[in-house]
């Protein structure tokens, strides 16, 4: 959610502000605007709508040449889709310009006071709140720095902020708390970015910003304190990918590209995960073996995709550890007063490692004495810092606002958690971890596999591109998937979509299948044949009441073909890695049927790609 770039520098600003924004897209936005500091007063524009908008008015009027500025796009919270409330805003003097990401919850309080002092705000935003209250401050003679960080210490809620000084041109000064927030480090110049995707063009040296603490740019340094002013400790780091893996690469949309890109993605987070002497080790277990060891519950928790990835991590962990696993909304997970303790290991789930919800619950987490465990696939993100350890998915940057090569990524991983457990416990035996690891490592030729065979499923979805509704069913690990098919489809083809478990059709769902409703349905593997069997009487219960049925089997499965209207065929692999292969068809099935509606794939009405605020 929000994008932010800011750069002091050699280049020109306009310019490289605008790149960095269009760089930002895929987070979701709906309004854009800059603010360069030139001659001794602010320059900006800013217009609601895509970021073609904005160029076109900076096609038409102008700004002035500058080697500093900030950019924004905006998901609106505060105020509608305005250009008024597109940021950046201007304190009332013309001073100031800021922009943020993030919710100001005592914003009312702090509008209040202006508007008793005088003040006219112009817009519905919290944002500007901020910006007159630092106007106010630099007017009566504060450094920007120093009153930045004297705003801050009056706020609550989750905020980056990152301002500019008429009279202190070369300086972007910015804090955090709550909000993502990097610095790019450069030669003769540096970048401030809500992602390090704003700056990749120009560097891959990075800096991390951690809780409560305020960075400001020059062209030649960067100096990073708290918010009161002392200096704080950071960690540089370098950026393993470069800007081609940001491009589509022929591909006409991100989302098709990142789902092509999973074969590589599960080899890469497969790569590194065995010590020379078999056993596996992981990225950063910051728990002693002796504590995992005293482990008596797992709470997995994540929010939308990322949950479903919890969902199956449930059944293979539990099935490999035999620690009783609870998977929960992390939404909904600190509001109901859990019970955790030292004993509980809380798995947090999130791509960006900045989900808003997923890091106030792993926050209360550990204040109850639960050690945290993060599966990310953003490094040096909020979440990760936060937590006592941390798997990297290492699946590179997802562009696309719906999440793939995320959800196989995290799915892997919690694989991986689950025989790491079950190594530190002795739950199993050393050969069969290495025999299960020798399966998940075929896992990427399989997937590409599913990939060369998706012709049928893309002239499926072009059949299917007028249909109202679509349901999922599957038992097992098969019902996550489901639940995961039907949010792909609601996000990007905006039609009724519902996963479910097979065995609660009888149970209410059945009395919506209708005549010609379109039906998937993920069949275990032949190694369940209770399941199985129970699940191919589901397919004829469905089928008899006209409903069309799209089988997922795997490929020697005979006993399904009669009851299938359209049978996809998975390669064969052990029950709970199934959720690898079976993903797949139905990712590119929303991809294509989204295609043939004519909506924009990447960048899905309503969403953004990281829920920073709650």
């Amino acid at each position: 959610m929000c994008g932010i770039v800011g750069y002091v520098g050699k280049q020109s600003a306009q310019d490289v502000v605008i790149e960095g924004l269009r760089r930002l897209e895929y987070r979701g936005y709906d309004s854009a605007g800059v603010a360069l500091v030139a001659d001794g007063e602010i320059a900006s524009a800013k217009k609601a709508g895509k970021l073609a908008n904005l160029e076109a008015e900076l096609a038409a009027n102008p700004l002035p040449e500058s080697d500093t500025g900030i950019g924004h796009t905006r998901w609106a919270t505060h105020g509608g889709p305005t250009d008024v409330n597109a940021h950046p805003h201007l304190s009332a003097s013309g001073r100031v310009a800021l922009v943020h990401n993030g919710i100001i919850e005592n914003f009312a309080a702090l509008k209040a006071e202006l508007e008793a002092a005088g003040v006219v705000l112009k817009s519905e935003t919290d944002t500007e709140v901020v910006a007159q209250l630092l106007g106010i401050e630099v007017d009566g003679g504060a450094d920007v720095a120093e009153a930045l960080r004297t705003i801050c210490r009056r706020l609550e809620g989750a905020f980056t902020l990152v301002a500019v000084d008429a009279q202190q041109p070369g300086r972007v000064v910015a804090a955090r708390r709550n909000s993502p927030l990097v610095v790019g480090v450069g030669e003769g110049e540096n970048f401030i970015g809500s992602d390090v995707a704003a700056f990749i063009e120009h560097t891959r040296e990075a800096v991390e910003l951690g809780q409560d603490q305020m960075v400001e740019i020059t062209a030649d340094a960067w100096t990073v304190t708290d918010f009161d002013g002392n200096p704080a400790e950071v960690r540089p780091y370098h950026v393993d990918w470069d800007l081609s893996a940001a491009q589509k690469d022929g591909f006409d949309w991100f989302m098709r590209k990142e789902i092509h890109e999973q074969p590589r993605a599960l080899a890469d987070t497969l790569l590194g995960r065995y010590a020379t002497d078999g056993s596996l080790t992981l990225d950063e277990i910051r728990i002693a073996t002796s504590e995992l060891r005293s482990i008596q519950r797992i709470v997995i928790i994540g929010c939308g995709t990322a949950h479903y990835a919890g969902m199956v991590a449930k059944y293979a962990i539990e099935h490999w550890t035999r620690i009783p696993c609870e998977v929960e909304l992390a939404s909904e997970f600190r509001y109901r007063d859990p019970i955790v303790g030292p004993q509980t290991l809380v798995v947090a789930i999130s791509q960006s490692g900045e989900t808003a919800d997923t890091l106030m619950a792993i926050r209360h987490a550990r204040e109850q004495g639960s050690k945290v465990l993060a599966i990310c696939n953003t490094n040096g993100s909020t979440i990760p810092r936060e937590s006592d350890a941390v798997i990297y998915t290492h699946a590179g940057p997802e562009i696309g606002v719906a999440s793939t090569k995320g959800f196989l990524t995290q799915v892997l991983a919690c694989y991986l958690l689950g025989l790491y457990l079950a190594q530190v416990k002795s739950t199993k035996f050393g050969e069969e971890i290495v025999a299960i690891m020798h399966e998940l490592e075929t896992m990427p030729e399989l997937v590409q596999e599913v990939l060369d065979n998706q012709q049928q499923v893309l002239e499926l979805a072009a059949d299917f591109a007028d249909e109202p509704s679509v349901l999922f069913l599957g038992r097992h690990v098969g019902f996550p998937v489901a639940l995961e098919g039907a949010l792909k489809l609601k996000e990007l083809a905006y039609i009724h979509a519902e996963g479910f478990a097979a065995g609660e059709l009888k149970h209410g769902p059945i009395a919506v299948i209708d005549q010609d409703l379109p039906v998937f349905v993920v069949v275990p593997p032949r190694g369940r044949d209770m399941l199985h069997d129970k699940v191919v009487s589901n397919i004829q219960e469905i089928r008899a009441r006209g409903a069309r049925t799209i089988v997922l089997a795997e490929q020697d499965d005979e006993a399904v073909e009669q009851y299938a209207d359209v049978l996809i065929r998975l390669p064969k692999v052990q029950t709970l890695l199934q959720p690898l292969v079976a993903t797949v068809p139905l990712q590119i099935f929303a991809c294509e049927l989204a295609t043939q509606k004519g909506h924009d794939v990447d960048q899905p009405r309503n969403l953004a790609k990281s829920v920073t605020v709650e």
